[in-house]
């Protein structure tokens, strides 16, 4: 029997690999500080220390700490010690055996025109903190042979992230957008998890992952809310109007100790900006989407 461990089992992603991989027969260790929903709980502060890996014959890594930090901030600080020096930890630990690791499209520099981004897409021009030490942590990984998975906005049940906070744009019925609408991947956690529980036999290397087809933003958006049970009339903030108020907000927020500001250059360009993944490496490998929006009752 296969024992596979898999970081950050507590989160969203890790708890749905989890469950899948103790559904399909494997043995689980949840490392995290918080115990996984299934298998063997292992204590682990990715910021701090090195994992116990004993036993394990694969390691699926999804810990990671996310956000979208003040530069400068103890927030950050602590967001390179989980993304960077906890992945160099991770991969010490490992010691030969293999390993998955969870990326993200925020690595990749912005594509002009909207084309399909593949894995040989610069990684660069970093926004935030998030994809600084994203872009960090996967090089550590590859270049200690991990396959690396790039998905994008992943969502799915138990979401603590991108639907919360889209519902809590809603005022008065209204949601103001950043720009016109765009054309934009997304991610269904059960498509990562399939990934990630079947890349340990791809060659080493980066892979995009995301649902069979891009979005259009708006409709998207609109799909979700009516998932939710919620209505809203969507407005466009002009996109220049936009990058200055995002400007400001986070020069404002530099000036307290703990600040977060209300709207960051990076929110702007994950919504106003196309990013269209080209997944055909991943489906070389036999992986496919089997999900999407439509599937959450909104479509």
């Amino acid at each position: 029997m296969t024992t596979i461990a898999v970081t950050g089992a507590g989160g969203f992603c890790g708890s749905h690999i989890a469950r899948t991989a103790a559904a399909q027969g494997a043995q689980v260790l949840c490392l995290g500080r918080r115990p996984g929903p299934v298998g063997r709980h292992v204590p682990w502060d990715a910021a701090r220390e090195v994992p116990d890996l004993s036993g394990a014959d694969l390691v699926v890594h999804c810990a990671a700490a996310v956000g979208d930090p003040v530069p400068g901030s103890p927030a950050e600080a602590a967001m390179r010690a989980v993304n960077v020096d906890g992945t160099a930890r991770l991969l010490d630990a490992a010691a030969g055996r293999p390993v998955v690791w969870v990326s993200s499209a925020s690595v990749y520099a912005p594509a002009p025109g909207g084309l399909p981004i593949t894995e040989d897409h610069p990684v660069r021009g970093h926004l935030n903190a998030y994809g600084r030490t994203k872009a960090a942590g996967e090089r550590l990984a590859l270049a200690a042979g991990a396959v690396v998975l790039r998905p994008r906005a992943v969502y799915g049940p138990g979401d603590p992230h991108l639907v919360p906070r889209l519902l809590s744009r809603v005022r008065r019925g209204q949601l103001v957008l950043p720009g016109p609408s765009s054309r934009l991947s997304l991610t269904a956690v059960e498509n990562l998890t399939r990934a990630c529980l079947t890349a340990a036999h791809w060659p080493p290397g980066a892979y995009n992952i995301a649902d069979p087809t891009p979005y259009d933003r708006d409709t998207a958006i609109r799909t979700v809310l009516r998932a939710h049970g919620t209505r809203a009339r969507i407005r466009h903030l002009p996109l220049p109007v936009a990058e200055t108020a995002a400007r400001a907000a986070q020069a404002l927020a530099r000036l307290r100790p703990r600040g977060k500001p209300v709207l960051t250059r990076y929110a702007v360009r994950q919504l106003a900006h196309p990013v269209v993944l080209d997944v055909t490496r991943a489906e070389a490998q036999g992986w496919r989407a089997e999900r999407g929006l439509g599937d959450y009752g909104g479509g």
